[in-house]
């Protein structure tokens, strides 16, 4: 029985969940293909069958990526927040968003070196306009920067007033993005996203941060009994399979099925998030995850590449980015020269590679 008036007891995770890396590994996979594909060949140049299904299915990505980021936090931070040394934990967590914002400047440079002025350039590290790409560590990088403050609150919270939280950020999202914000884009953008910018708004993503906070909860709670994790897999198989069907139904009551589909391909509804884009965005991303955490550690073992690329999400974002844009894009001048077979061929070897790189680093440290 839910008891709504009940913080947050969370026992220490049993060392390193494999399972979350994997399903973090997911997402920067799908990430990869979606990236390798605009920045090579154009969303433009996809066949129909690359857009509708395996286009489409990239945008779980996202999703799966910010409710993982959520999960990592109640996981590693969150049964932290009243011992001692939380300030020290914190302080970790406000370095790594200066780690995370560093690189978001050095890949937009990298993104538009090959075809932007320098003034545009310049222009995009001030914040007077947004890249494409590389905007999500962006979102990470402030993310990180106040997610530590509320964290200590979250732990003590009751159940009720978290899940209100969530609506409340829900709902309010939603109302400001109604808002102009004196015609200040970039400030919109920041907070609630845009439709003419790529950048994450961090009131319209935060309660996707706080699910994923509730499902870190849940996991510690069930991960390490069978019958527990089992019980918490069904559940999110379930709520994600009525999500997109949800998606489909809405499609179907108008008609349009594959027209939903192929919009959702184009990011219709992602800046700033739509309802239908959400259904199937989140749905797939809590099936996702609850595929990952129902093969558990011998899953993350047979897709040992995926579970290396998520175990070290910042290292693999900064190699396949500067792979595709340094290398591919700058200095092979790549742009248009692929088929659409090849590029997904390209991404799948991106994924390989930044493991390989990932794990050459690691052991590179490990040796010195």
């Amino acid at each position: 029985m839910v008891n709504w008036k009940e913080a947050p007891q969370l026992p220490k995770a049993e060392g390193r969940i494999a399972a979350i890396d994997l399903a973090r590994g997911i997402a920067i996979g799908l990430m990869i293909v979606s990236h390798t594909v605009s920045g090579l060949i154009g969303i433009r140049n996809v066949p129909d069958w690359g857009m509708v299904p395996i286009h489409l299915l990239t945008k779980f990505s996202s999703s799966l990526f910010i409710l993982v980021f959520g999960i990592a936090l109640a996981v590693a931070f969150l049964s932290h927040t009243q011992s001692d040394d939380w300030p020290k934990r914190r302080l970790k967590l406000w370095l790594r968003a200066i780690e995370v914002w560093f690189w978001y400047k050095a890949l937009i440079i990298i993104e538009m070196l090959p075809f932007s002025s320098p003034g545009d350039i310049v222009d995009t590290l001030l914040y007077g306009r947004f890249g494409i790409w590389v905007e999500i560590l962006g979102f990470y990088a402030i993310a990180l920067l106040w997610v530590p403050l509320i964290l200590p609150l979250w732990a003590r919270a009751p159940l009720w007033s978290r899940i209100a939280t969530l609506v409340g950020l829900t709902a309010l999202s939603a109302w400001l993005q109604g808002l102009s914000f004196g015609g200040n884009d970039i400030l919109k953008a920041l907070l609630v996203d845009h439709p003419d910018h790529y950048a994450w708004g961090q009131i319209s993503r935060a309660p996707l941060i706080l699910v994923g906070l509730l499902v870190g909860e849940a996991l510690l709670r069930c991960y390490f009994t069978a019958h527990l994790r089992r019980r918490l897999v069904l559940i999110l198989l379930a709520v994600g399979a009525l999500m997109v069907m949800a998606f489909y139904g809405l499609a179907l009551a108008d008609n349009r099925v594959y027209a939903a589909m192929m919009a959702v391909a184009n990011n219709a509804g992602k800046h700033p998030p739509g309802l239908e884009f959400m259904l199937f965005s989140v749905g797939g991303a809590l099936i996702l995850l609850a595929l990952a955490l129902a093969g558990g550690a011998a899953a993350a073992r047979a897709l040992l590449p995926l579970t290396v690329v998520g175990s070290d999400a910042l290292k693999a974002f900064i190699f396949h980015i500067v792979m595709i844009f340094l290398v591919l894009r700058f200095l092979l001048q790549g742009e248009g020269m692929y088929t659409y077979p090849q590029a997904l061929a390209i991404s799948g070897v991106l994924i390989l590679g930044a493991a390989v790189w990932i794990w050459v680093t690691r052991w590179i440290a490990a040796h010195r």
